[in-house]
C-alpha cells in the first residue's frame, strides 16, 4: 500500500466510527490522516505499513497506542484533547504532531499488536444462539471459544442480560447487558448447562498483567464510556471465575476439541467479529474439520457453529447464525450491531 492508501485507511476508519457512535475516534483518525509524516517513527511505521492497513487494523492499533498514553496520564496535554473535554478535529490536529514526537518510541511499540476489545456486549448478541441450541439439543452445552481475547465472553451465563422487558441471567452481576431489541422479541426460553468452556486466541490477553490489561482497555474508544464501564465489571467477575484460556492456532483447537469431544452434551463452537482476522488456509482448515466432524454427529453428540460475522460487505451489521449438525443447516438468526448496541431476531 501507498501512502495515500495509508491515508485513505485512516479516513475510511473515520467514516466507520462516526457510525459506530464514536465521533472522538473519528475526529482522531482524520486527524492522523492529515498529519502523520517522516518526521516520527510513528509517521513512518504507519505510512510505510508492509502489510494491508485494514486487515492489519493498523489506525486502530494507533488510536489504541494514543489512548493508552491519555489512560496512564502519560500526556498531559494530549489528555486534553480526550473526552470528556470537547475538542475539534483542527485542535486534535494540531496536537498530535508534538504528542506524536514526545512519545515516538512508545508509540511505535504499540503499533506492534493487532486490537483486540474483548468486546462483552456481543455477549447479548450469542446469548439467544447459545439459548437456541439447548433447546433444540435438551443436551448441556460444551463451549469452545476461538480468537477469544481475555475470555471474558465464555463466561456469558454470569451475566445479567434486559431486551426490552425481557430478562436473563444474574440479576446481582456487575455485568449488565440491555441492547435495544428491534422487531420482533428475542427468544429467551430453555435454560443452558454449560459442561465445559474453554477458548484459544493466537495472543491471549492475561487480564491479571496490568500491561495486557492497559493494552484491553486502550483499544475501547474513548468517547465510549458505557463499553470501558462493561469491560472494567467483566474483568472484575473473571478474577473470580477465571475462563480457561490456551495460546493456540485456531484450526488447531478446533481439530483438537473435536477429536476430544464427548457423548451426552452439544459441541459448540462460536466466534464473533475475529473471523476476517484469519488467514484463509486457516478459515479453510477449520471448515473443512467442522465438516467432516459433521458427518459423524448424532443426536446425542451433535455440533454446532455459532458465528456472529459480518456477512455482506455492503450491510452495516453482523449476521448471527447457527450451524448445527447432523444435517448441517445453516440459518440465519438475528441481524447484530458490530458493539451489541442492538439485535434484530430474524430466526
Amino acid at each position: 500500500m501507498d501512502e495515500r492508501d495509508i491515508r485513505d485507511h485512516f479516513l475510511a476508519q473515520a467514516k466507520g466510527c462516526d457510525g459506530l457512535g464514536s465521533p472522538f475516534t473519528a475526529k482522531l483518525c482524520r486527524a492522523l490522516a492529515k498529519v502523520l509524516d517522516a518526521n516520527t517513527r510513528t509517521g513512518q511505521a504507519a505510512l510505510g505499513w508492509p502489510g494491508d492497513a485494514r486487515a492489519d487494523g493498523l489506525s486502530l492499533r494507533l488510536c489504541g497506542a494514543l489512548h493508552a498514553l491519555v489512560l496512564t496520564g502519560a500526556d498531559e496535554r494530549l489528555t486534553q484533547l480526550y473526552p470528556p473535554n470537547q475538542t475539534s478535529e483542527d485542535e486534535i490536529a494540531a496536537v498530535l504532531p508534538e504528542a506524536i514526537a514526545r512519545s515516538d518510541e512508545r508509540i511505535v511499540a504499540g503499533l506492534a499488536g493487532a486490537p483486540q476489545t474483548n468486546e462483552i456486549a456481543r455477549s447479548a448478541m450469542l446469548l439467544p444462539g447459545f439459548l437456541t441450541v439447548a433447546r433444540e439439543t435438551g443436551l448441556p452445552l460444551d463451549l469452545f471459544e476461538i480468537g477469544a481475547s481475555a475470555g471474558l465472553n465464555l463466561l456469558f451465563d454470569s451475566f445479567h442480560y434486559r431486551y426490552g422487558d425481557a430478562e436473563w441471567g444474574d440479576p446481582a452481576s456487575p455485568v449488565r447487558l440491555a441492547p435495544e431489541v428491534r422487531g420482533r422479541a428475542v427468544p429467551l426460553t430453555g435454560d443452558i448447562n454449560v459442561r465445559h468452556r474453554s477458548g484459544c486466541d493466537i495472543a491471549p490477553v492475561d487480564f491479571a498483567d496490568a500491561a495486557a490489561r492497559l493494552r484491553l482497555r486502550s483499544f475501547i474508544w474513548a468517547d465510549q464510556g458505557a463499553r470501558l464501564a462493561r469491560l472494567d465489571a467483566a474483568l472484575s467477575l473473571a478474577e473470580k471465575l477465571p475462563p480457561l484460556l490456551v495460546r493456540a492456532d485456531a484450526a488447531e483447537f478446533v481439530e483438537k476439541a473435536l477429536a476430544a469431544r464427548q457423548q451426552g452434551g452439544a459441541f459448540v463452537l462460536y466466534h464473533s467479529i475475529m473471523w476476517q482476522y484469519l488467514p484463509r488456509a486457516t478459515k479453510d482448515a477449520i471448515t473443512a474439520t467442522l465438516e467432516r466432524a459433521g458427518r459423524q454427529a448424532t443426536a446425542d453428540a451433535p455440533i454446532a457453529r455459532l458465528r456472529m460475522e459480518p456477512r455482506d460487505p455492503t450491510k452495516k451489521w453482523a449476521v448471527l447464525s447457527l450451524t448445527l449438525w447432523p444435517g448441517g443447516e445453516t440459518r440465519r438468526l438475528a441481524h447484530c450491531d458490530y458493539h451489541g448496541r442492538w439485535i434484530e431476531w430474524i430466526g
